[in-house]
């Protein structure tokens, strides 16, 4: 795609203000293991007698590691390797993922070695593959499949987080349930669940999950909660028969814990940095407001959106920039289609992947905007800038914001420094730090 910084776009855009902005501390409630205790309370609850007794000595045990951005997850998946392996059995990970990674093994490795899980590190071998083992179907006829390697195991751990989704609600969402049939079914067994919409995924998951249960294969649930400050809080190990009543509780929890962004709407907002890394849809909408499917709601109220960098970690899939009103040049030009539009034909939701507007440089993508919002106060624009959808502890907030923020209409929100105009290089990208 072509871009010229002196073209019509450019022309167009020049005129457009961009109001100064403040640096501002969201407060939430900070529960939270300390990183040096994560593993002790991961073997308070694998030494419960109930659990301590699935891990016999001899067994070979799948553990899953998957695709999202889990806080601490070389050191969670780590530690139940170790202790599996001080138990006298043989760990092995397994990438549970789904069509993630390019619906490829070697696109999973990667994805796995990005976050520190590599042979080396984690002291047992890692077998990737997207072969699956059909289990047995549902009541209403869909097929449920399982990675080869975790079948052939005499048991999986399923090492997850539990969260609400992106694009749905029901009473499980992101957590052991999907981890079992979305991330363990590998592209194929992913391409079942999703294959009525979004709209039926709620039925799908609980359904599918009950003959995952029922298979014997897994051993236990090792899910994490995380709070508002992407810190890991809890764990719980579950058995497989408490799974489908006790997911739905623990998923109250982690809502009741979800970040938000304290002003709750907005004209614009600026996220510096989107990728698989922090959402599957490169955002987490839940903060954002930016949903790709009408079966999910919530976030920030806002009008325009722009994304402008992608991250390191999601190899090129920039799934999610379909849900932004702008993106930069930056991130149309590391999109690898390869790894983006495989979890767009497993999920069959293709609004995630299609291309917004496209401009050469962070300044333009906030006054393109600003531009088209339709009846705002264009001396008040009301803007919110996040680093990313994750880690929104300190935001950035336009001068419009700035009186209520000090008079505290917010509550759980400081102010901590004056409006300043945004800096911006010579190339028009964003300079002025996050903090």
């Amino acid at each position: 795609m072509k871009t010229k910084n002196d073209g019509i776009v450019s022309k167009l855009l020049a005129s457009t203000n961009i109001p100064a902005m403040f640096h501002a501390a969201q407060q939430f409630p900070k529960e939270h293991i300390n990183v040096s205790d994560i593993p002790e309370m991961i073997r308070k609850e694998l030494n419960r007698p109930e659990i301590s007794e699935k891990i016999r000595p001899g067994s070979r045990i799948a553990i899953t590691a998957g695709s999202r951005g889990i806080r601490n997850v070389a050191l969670i998946t780590k530690t139940i390797a170790d202790h599996v392996r001080e138990h006298g059995a043989v760990p092995f990970i397994v990438p549970a993922m789904g069509s993630h990674g390019g619906a490829s093994a070697e696109g999973q490795l990667e994805i796995l070695a990005g976050y520190g899980i590599t042979e080396s590190s984690m002291g047992c071998r890692i077998l990737s593959s997207m072969e699956t083992v059909l289990l047995g179907e549902t009541p209403d006829g869909k097929p449920v499949y399982m990675d080869r390697n975790a079948y052939e195991s005499d048991g999986v751990i399923v090492s997850c987080r539990i969260k609400p989704h992106n694009a749905f609600r029901g009473p499980v969402e992101s957590g052991i349930c999907k981890m079992m049939t979305v991330g363990l079914g590998k592209q194929k067994g992913a391409s079942f669940v999703h294959s009525d919409g979004m709209d039926h995924m709620a039925e799908n998951i609980p359904a599918m999950a009950e003959v995952v249960l029922n298979s014997g294969k897994i051993l236990f649930g090792l899910p994490c909660i995380e709070n508002a400050y992407d810190e890991t809080m809890m764990f719980e190990a579950v058995l497989p028969e408490h799974v489908l009543s006790r997911e739905p509780e623990l998923l109250k929890t982690a809502f009741a814990n979800m970040p938000s962004i304290l002003v709750k709407s907005a004209d614009v907002l600026i996220v510096d940095e989107i990728g698989k890394n922090y959402s599957g849809t490169g955002v987490d909408p839940n903060i954002t407001g930016t949903f790709s499917t009408p079966y999910a709601s919530g976030g920030l109220d806002v009008q325009r959106t722009c994304f402008l960098n992608l991250s390191k970690e999601s190899h090129g899939n920039a799934l999610g920039v379909g849900l932004a009103s702008c993106i930069t040049k930056k991130i149309f030009d590391e999109i690898d289609v390869e790894k983006m539009y495989p979890n767009c034909i497993t999920s069959t939701v293709l609004r995630s992947a299609m291309i917004p507007c496209v401009v050469g440089n962070d300044r333009e993508a906030v006054q393109l905007c600003i531009r088209t919002c339709n009846r705002i106060d264009p001396e008040h624009v009301r803007i919110v800038r996040i680093a990313n959808s994750l880690h929104i502890g300190t935001i950035m907030l336009s001068e419009a914001y700035y009186d209520d923020a000090v008079n505290g209409k917010y509550p759980g929100l400081t102010a901590f420094d004056k409006p300043e105009p945004l800096i911006f290089d010579e190339t028009g990208n964003l300079l002025t730090p996050m903090m």
